[in-house]
């Protein structure tokens, strides 16, 4: 084992490293060169246990995290009062944001389709719904942060992924970088499979801890997750998820998801420098990196809001409708599911089939919804392109560095 210094005085412990072999799979269809090139010695990770480890957090960083952490609280009190219509467009918006952090993208519409039950099987757009199902499993078990609430997490969003041991620890060597046939030229290896359990065993205990401010305990537990990367795939959204889980565990977030991810696709290349920083014993970088984000994702959401409200309020004028009614009803489910079908609008309103017609006509009239026919039954299909559009623009804003 050869241990890593940390930088400067940090008094985080540093990734050690070991040494092990590596030789291809005989049954994979590698070329000469590939075998060549990875067969032989390596070294993996061996991190450190952190349940006890002491964080020093400067002056500078402490105001950075409380600032951040006013505007969450703050933000999840605005949302707090409406969150019905809200509070699913910013979770589906978050769980876009951590999937395209991994080149996992879709459209809106392509989504939305997906979670009425009319998408494409296997697509991006089904797995970023997984996403989704696993960010809303997060906030619901956040009162329990155990290695059994991460498995749950893990299978919720690997579950119909083919040969993925969803909910389960790996049993093999993976790492992250250049090179299918092995390890030998990766970028980072992740830690021997053996040492996982007790990893993250030792890692919900530090999740647990009251000592620390809630982002920074956030940032750290997240760069360790990744650091451990206890499953062979997935490991990115579910880290990511956790994050929320500790958010909403110690109520700095109570009602909504803040999309934090969008915050960090503003660039992500700072993302990795902080996750590499932490593995040689710096968390500042993480921590600030969090508290970036954060402020990012709180103005992007704020934006996305307010633009769902103008549109909302521009519907109320075309539809003339009469309060309380059904119509009004449905206007608030289309900000929340801009893809709706029959099923969807009798399950949502508490109306019988016979009473959609009646209840969508005026939307088409108006031009709000434009209905199209799927599948060989051909079934019809509600899409509203205004909030669709609105979705779109807000992941736009997220992949954009701010001026």
């Amino acid at each position: 084992m050869t241990p890593q210094k940390s930088e400067g005085s940090r008094s985080w412990p540093a990734v050690g490293t070991e040494e092990a072999f590596w030789s291809p799979d005989a049954a994979m269809a590698y070329s000469n060169r590939e075998r060549r090139e990875q067969t032989g010695p390596y070294r993996r990770a061996i991190p450190a246990f952190i349940s006890n480890a002491r964080m020093d957090i400067p002056s500078t960083l402490a105001a950075r995290i409380e600032d951040a952490s006013n505007e969450i609280v703050r933000f999840d009190a605005e949302m707090g009062v409406e969150i019905a219509p809200y509070g699913a467009v910013l979770l589906r918006s978050e769980s876009t944001a951590s999937s395209r952090i991994e080149h996992l993208s879709a459209s809106a519409r392509a989504i939305a389709t997906t979670e009425v039950g009319q998408g494409q099987p296997g697509s991006n757009a089904s797995e970023i719904v997984a996403n989704t199902r696993a960010m809303q499993a997060a906030t619901d078990m956040a009162n329990d942060l155990d290695s059994d609430t991460i498995l749950v997490l893990h299978r919720i969003l690997m579950q119909d992924v083919p040969g993925i041991a969803a909910g389960q620890w790996r049993k093999g060597q993976v790492w992250i970088g250049p090179g299918t046939a092995g390890p030998r030229i990766a970028d980072y290896v992740a830690p021997d499979s053996d040492r996982v359990p007790a990893l993250m065993n030792d890692l919900t205990a530090f999740m647990n801890r009251d000592d620390l401010p809630v982002l920074a305990l956030a940032a750290a537990a997240h760069a360790q997750f990744e650091t451990i990367h206890p499953f062979p795939d997935g490991n990115g959204r579910t880290g990511r998820a956790l994050v929320h889980a500790i958010l909403r565990n110690r109520a700095l977030t109570r009602s909504t998801t803040v999309p934090i991810s969008a915050g960090l696709l503003t660039d992500t290349a700072p993302y990795f420098v902080a996750l590499t920083g932490y593995r040689k014993g710096d968390t500042e970088k993480i921590v600030s990196m969090l508290c970036s984000a954060s402020l990012s994702a709180v103005a992007n959401g704020r934006t996305l809001v307010s633009d769902l409200r103008s549109i909302r309020r521009e519907w109320d004028e075309r539809l003339k409708v009469r309060r309380g009614s059904d119509a009004l009803r449905l206007a608030d489910l289309l900000i929340r599911q801009p893809v709706i079908t029959t099923d969807v609008i009798t399950r949502e309103l508490g109306v019988t089939p016979n009473n959609v017609a009646r209840i969508v006509g005026p939307f088409v009239s108006a031009g709000i919804l434009i209905a199209t026919r799927t599948g060989s039954r051909g079934r019809t299909i509600w899409r509203s392109p205004e909030v669709l559009s609105e979705i779109d623009s807000f992941a736009d804003r997220a992949g954009r560095r701010m001026p």
